[in-house]
């Protein structure tokens, strides 16, 4: 399955759900690890050889809505994947913080390439 972010207006997240099954499939939208809803899904008029697509829709909760940075996932109830996410920042968010934030990601994401590149050079 692949959901594709379209838009976020008036409070409502939408996408487009590309899927192998004529199964309605069944989404949940989690935020900060908490299971929040299951968005509603349609099945969408246009269809492709793959298979049909989906109109996938949630309103984001207000009161889930504080300062800080706030991000809501969409997950495949079956498997657990994440196949989409939206992220709010309100009130306000200093820069610093945020870039402290994306420094460590890289660094830890450059640690994790190099135990990658090493574990597949061993076998």
């Amino acid at each position: 399955m692949t959901l594709t972010r379209m838009r976020l207006a008036e409070g409502v997240w939408e996408g487009l759900l590309s899927a192998h099954s004529n199964v309605v499939p069944r989404l949940l939208v989690r935020h900060q690890d908490e299971l929040v809803g299951e968005p509603e899904t349609l099945e969408a008029e246009t269809s492709t050889e793959d298979g049909p697509r989906w109109l996938v829709r949630f309103k984001l909760p207000v009161d889930r809505l504080s300062d800080g940075v706030q991000t809501f996932v969409i997950e495949d109830a079956e498997t657990g994947d994440a196949l989409a996410h939206e992220t709010i920042f309100a009130g306000e968010v200093v820069d610093e913080d945020i870039r402290a934030e994306v420094a460590l990601l890289r660094a830890e994401l450059d640690l994790l390439k190099r135990a990658f590149r090493r574990h597949c050079s061993e076998s």
